[in-house]
């Protein structure tokens, strides 16, 4: 069934088009990546969709009473009261309720009052007769998997953490269209394989925008590309996508070449001397008219970004020596005896949750801060270049061109001096856009002028923390090229796992109470240990059981002719509690292992939970089986 049906629509921002004469339809269930370049529309047609923004010319047909419901790409503005509230309101025919219920809840924490305790009351039945419960339980379940806490208040968070509740808003609401812009940006790994599963088993259509290539493929069942204005849809994967759209840009090339070989003959005839004039054809000067005007519509092909690394001096061998490094910040540890070495040309990729430390073990690294415990020792010669996740060396106010070549009209690249106008348009700055404060600029285009920044500043040691945010995939995989051919040391902060599998040689993997894991590889190498581990853990868990359950027998077999005494029967006694005991520390080891972050948790903290829980259930079998016994002794 089609929820939404777009047909010849004409959408521009001054005097460029976003939409020309675009169609597209969107169906019940299915889930559709919009792709295209920064600055093509994406972020538009969603609206467009939604009814944010209407069309200049051409219709949009919507399905009956259609709820839709829309993450936008930058984070709520001026948002105030708590994030349960927020989230809750995304639910608007119950949102009052479950508000109001959490309110309650949370004044019952000091005010145990027959008065609040009645209004709980009041208010359960009301949920209850309004079958809502599944949507409190859908909202925790929400914010417990994006870390976010209920009672976190919105003026307090950051934009990056804003988003993230904006995203829960949108998930909770169960719509018939669910549109989603960027949604992976600033969620971490874990965050974004979690959301991966959940849009898989939504119900609705969905249509989300996206530069996360690994997120693309487990998520869409369709491309809508947005090329100059033109909608094209790629049934099935994002591979089938790449390949037939690499097919259809060669086509174009083909068609356009004759085309311009044809204009260029005519072109030629009509040129021709006075006699030519005197016997040419009318009809072929018509002819040429019109391939004349059809040239003028073209709409070529948008430019590739095209930017080289300025490199410095070899550094020494050796870049970065850690032994031992123990630090702390307040009550959370960020390393914990944690040791390394980090050689000349090495690309190591840092991956894990948010706020787990990995920036904080850069600056570390690079003597920023220092350290509580342990050895930090620095190669020679090392010139290194950030690229800042907080966008810290951007001037706002600045305009591009005065952020890059500070007031200058030229920069050296390669030895060489370039006007800076030419070298921004490189990165897809042209000259009216290079005048522009920094402010006006999307998230993306920030991205690339930082990356314009950056690699003016001769390097042999890299830093990029969160680089692929807002960077549509075309620059990405550019990017992943310039990141390979570079000859010095590469350090990446991602959550893009495709960008750490393409671009690193070895993972530090931060699991946790300052356990960091040192991988050999990518990202999927490291996917490949932790399922290992876990393999591991469930054979010895395995293990375990056999052992007591041999030891269970052979005390069997040694007690078959074995009468009750006195000893025994007080053993019978006994045991009913024991079995009680062991039933209740069971079920508190297992809601310990089966907690959402338990594997996030160090190698060592994670193999003694296991441990403990199948010693538990070892000896909670021996003790039935030992009751059982006795039981069957005083039977006799």
């Amino acid at each position: 069934m089609d929820l939404i049906r777009i047909s010849k629509a004409q959408l521009a921002f001054g005097t460029h088009p976003l939409l020309d004469d675009a169609d597209a339809v969107i169906e019940a269930g299915e889930r559709v990546c919009i792709v295209g370049r920064n600055g093509a529309g994406k972020s538009t047609l969603l609206k467009v969709l939604d009814g944010a923004v209407l069309l200049d010319d051409g219709e949009i047909n919507r399905v009956g009473e259609l709820k839709v419901s829309r993450l936008e790409q930058d984070p709520p503005k001026g948002a105030e009261g708590s994030v349960f509230d927020y989230v809750a309101n995304g639910l608007p025919d119950i949102a009052e309720l479950l508000i109001e219920f959490n309110h309650v809840s949370d004044a019952l924490q000091t005010d145990q009052s027959p008065s609040l305790l009645n209004k709980l009351e009041r208010l359960s039945n009301k949920i209850e007769a309004a079958d809502a419960w599944r949507f409190e339980s859908r909202i925790k379940l929400v914010l417990s998997q994006l870390e976010l806490t209920p009672n976190m208040r919105l003026e307090k968070l950051s934009g990056g953490w804003l988003r993230k509740v904006a995203l829960a808003k949108a998930l909770v609401s169960e719509p018939d269209l669910l549109l989603l812009d960027e949604p992976t940006n600033h969620l971490d790994m874990n965050s974004v394989i979690w959301l991966e599963q959940f849009l898989k088993e939504f119900k609705g259509g969905i249509v989300f925008i996206s530069h996360d290539r690994a997120f693309i493929r487990a998520v869409a069942t369709r491309i809508l590309d947005l090329d100059r204005g033109k909608l094209v849809s790629y049934p099935g994967n994002y591979a089938k996508y790449l390949e037939q759209k690499a097919h259809d840009l060669k086509v174009e090339e083909t068609q356009n070449a004759l085309f311009d070989k044809k204009l260029a003959e005519e072109e030629a005839w009509i040129r021709q001397g006075i006699k030519a004039r005197r016997t040419r054809n009318e009809g072929r000067v018509r002819a040429l008219k019109a391939l004349r005007n059809e040239r003028k519509q073209r709409v070529e092909q948008v430019g590739k970004t095209d930017f080289n690394i300025e490199t410095a001096e070899r550094s020494g061998k050796l870049v970065f020596e850690a032994q031992h490094v123990h630090h702390a910040f307040k009550d959370k540890v960020i390393a914990k005896d944690f040791s390394t070495l980090v050689m000349r040309g090495d690309r190591v990729g840092l991956v894990g949750p948010n706020g787990v430390g990995k920036t904080t073990l850069l600056k570390l690294l690079f003597g920023q801060l220092a350290a509580d415990q342990g050895k930090i020792k620095q190669g020679v010669n090392l010139e290194v270049a950030y690229f800042d996740q907080y966008r810290e060396k951007l001037d706002e106010e600045a305009t591009v061109q005065d952020n890059v070549a500070e007031g200058k009209q030229e920069v050296m690249m390669g030895g060489r001096s370039r006007h800076v106008l030419g070298y921004l348009q490189d990165f897809l700055f042209p000259p009216a856009r290079a005048r522009t404060p920094v402010k006006a600029l999307s998230g993306g285009e920030k991205n690339r002028l930082l990356l314009a920044k950056l690699f003016l500043k001769p390097s042999n040691v890299l830093v990029l923390d969160e680089p692929t945010n807002d960077l549509d995939i075309e620059t990405l995989e550019l990017l992943e090229d310039i990141i390979n051919q570079y000859q010095g040391t590469i350090l990446i902060v991602s959550h893009d796992r495709e960008f750490i599998d393409n671009t690193c040689n070895s993972v530090w993997a931060f699991e946790g109470s300052g356990q960091i894991t040192d991988i050999v590889g990518g990202y999927t190498d490291y996917e490949q240990y932790l399922e290992h581990r876990q393999a591991q853990a469930k054979e010895l868990e395995k293990q375990h059981k056999q052992e007591a359950e041999k030891q269970v027998k052979q005390t069997k077999a040694s007690n078959k002719t074995t009468k009750l005494s006195y000893k025994l029967k007080l053993e019978l006694e006994q045991l009913p509690s024991k079995v009680e005991e062991l039933e209740q520390a069971l079920e508190k080891q297992q809601e310990v292992v089966n907690a959402p972050d338990f594997f996030k948790q160090d190698s060592q903290t994670t193999q003694g939970a296991l441990n403990e829980l199948a010693e538990l259930e070892s000896k909670l079998e021996a003790a039935f089986e030992r009751w059982e016994e006795l039981e069957a002794l005083q039977n006799q």
